[in-house]
C-alpha cells in the first residue's frame, strides 16, 4: 500500500514537473520572439533639418475698399432724357454724366431772373433818385429788399436746374448704369457705382494682442485669390480708435498703390503684416512633430552597432520647442541642429533604439505657402 502511494507521489511531481517546465520554456520562447519582433527594422521616410530665413509677420484677411466710392443718384424726380457715358467707363470730376428733362424748370429760372433784373433795374434808378432826394430812404430799402429776393428765388432755382445735370463728383471708375432714358427716376433712385481705384484700401481685423506690434506706415503684403502667383506691397494708413467688445479686435486699414486697377473694391484679401528683422530658424513639416501634453518631441536617426557587426541606424526621441508655424512649416526654437536627420512618417512604429530603414519614396508637404491642387 505504502509503495503504491510512493509510486503515485512519484508520477505526480513528474507530470507536475513536466507541466511547469512546459509553462517556463513557452513564457521564455514568447520572450524571445517578442523581443525579436521588437527590435525588428521600421520603414520610415526622413528629411534633413535645414535652418532658413524666416520673417515674422502677422496675418489676417481683410476685404479691399475703395478710397472714394458711392452709389450715384438723382436729388431731384425727373425722366433721363440724355446718359453721356457707357458702362465701366473711367470719368473725371465733374464730367456730365446723366442730364434730365428740365425745360419747365429751365423757363421758370428765366422768369426769375428777369424778375430780379427788373429789381436791379429800380433799385438803381431810386438809389439815383434817393440821392437827389426824390424818393425816401423807406423806398430805396424796399427796393433793395426786394432785389435781394428775386435774385434769392433765382438762384434756388438755378439750383433746381443744376440738380438736374448730374455730374461725377470725383474722378473714378463706373460701374454698370441701372438707369436708361426715357426712364422716370425718383429721388434716391440708383443710377450708376462711381469708385476711385488708385490708391485703394484693405480694411482687416487684429487680436488686441498684437496692437503693440503695429503701427501707421508699418508695411504690409496682400494676397488675393484672383492673382495667386502676385502680392501687393502697401502700407498701414489707420488705426480704429477703438476695440471691438465683442471680439477685443482692433481694425486696421492699409493702403495700396492701384495703378493698373486689378483690385477691386470688395475683393476678399489675406493680409500680412511685417513685424520685425528676418529671424533664421531650424524649420520641418509639422508632420514631423509628436504634440504631447508634457512636451513636444521628434525622432532623429544615429548610427548604431548592429548586432551581428557592422552599422545600422536607430530612432532617438529628443524634446523640442516649436515656434511659429508658416504653411506646412514649423519653426523649431530649441532642441534640434541643422543637418541632423528627422523621422517625418512612421513615428508611432518607433521607440529609442529601435532600428529603421529608410524610405523617401513618399513624403509629407513641406511648402511655406502651400496652394490647393486639383485631382
Amino acid at each position: 500500500m505504502i509503495k503504491r502511494m510512493i509510486i503515485m507521489l512519484i508520477a505526480v511531481g513528474v507530470l507536475l514537473g513536466l507541466i511547469f517546465g512546459f509553462q517556463a520554456f513557452k513564457a521564455k520562447m514568447i520572450k524571445q520572439y517578442i523581443g525579436g519582433m521588437a527590435n525588428q527594422p521600421q520603414t520610415v521616410s526622413t528629411i534633413k533639418a535645414e535652418e532658413s530665413a524666416w520673417q515674422p509677420y502677422l496675418q489676417s484677411v481683410g476685404s479691399l475698399q475703395a478710397v472714394k466710392g458711392a452709389d450715384l443718384s438723382s436729388e431731384v424726380a425727373g425722366i433721363v432724357e440724355q446718359i453721356n457715358f457707357t458702362s465701366g467707363q473711367d470719368v473725371k470730376a465733374g464730367d456730365l454724366l446723366v442730364r434730365l428733362r428740365a425745360e419747365d424748370d429751365i423757363a421758370k429760372l428765366h422768369s426769375l431772373q428777369a424778375l430780379a433784373d427788373l429789381a436791379s433795374v429800380t433799385y438803381q434808378r431810386d438809389l439815383k433818385q434817393f440821392r437827389a432826394q426824390a424818393v425816401s430812404q423807406a423806398t430805396v430799402d424796399a427796393d433793395a429788399a426786394n432785389l435781394k429776393s428775386d435774385q434769392a428765388q433765382a438762384a434756388e432755382q438755378q439750383a433746381v436746374v443744376d440738380k438736374k445735370m448730374i455730374r461725377a463728383p470725383f474722378s473714378g471708375r463706373l460701374g454698370i448704369r441701372s438707369a436708361n432714358v426715357g426712364q422716370y427716376l425718383s429721388p434716391g433712385t440708383a443710377i450708376v457705382t462711381l469708385q476711385a481705384l488708385d490708391p485703394i484700401y484693405v480694411d482687416f481685423f487684429v487680436p488686441q494682442q498684437a496692437l503693440s506690434e503695429i503701427k501707421v506706415g508699418q508695411p504690409v503684403i496682400v494676397h488675393t485669390d484672383t492673382y495667386p502667383k502676385e502680392t501687393f506691397d502697401g502700407k498701414i494708413s489707420a488705426l480704429n480708435a477703438e476695440v471691438d467688445q465683442q471680439s477685443r479686435n482692433i481694425q486696421v486699414r492699409a493702403t495700396l498703390p492701384n495703378h493698373d486697377h486689378k483690385l477691386l473694391p470688395g475683393m476678399f484679401a489675406t493680409v500680412e503684416i511685417v513685424t520685425s528683422a528676418p529671424q533664421r530658424y531650424v524649420t520641418l513639416p509639422q508632420t514631423a512633430i509628436t504634440y504631447n501634453p508634457y512636451g513636444d518631441t521628434v525622432f532623429i536617426l544615429k548610427s548604431a552597432k548592429a548586432p551581428k557587426g557592422g552599422t545600422h541606424l536607430v530612432a532617438e526621441q529628443v524634446f523640442v520647442v516649436t515656434g511659429a508655424t508658416r504653411g506646412d512649416q514649423v519653426a523649431i526654437v530649441s532642441g534640434l541642429k541643422a543637418g541632423e536627420t528627422v523621422v517625418t512618417t512612421g513615428q508611432m512604429k518607433l521607440r529609442n533604439g529601435v532600428p529603421v530603414v529608410v524610405n523617401n519614396k513618399v513624403q509629407p508637404t513641406n511648402e511655406a505657402q502651400p496652394k490647393p491642387k486639383d485631382d
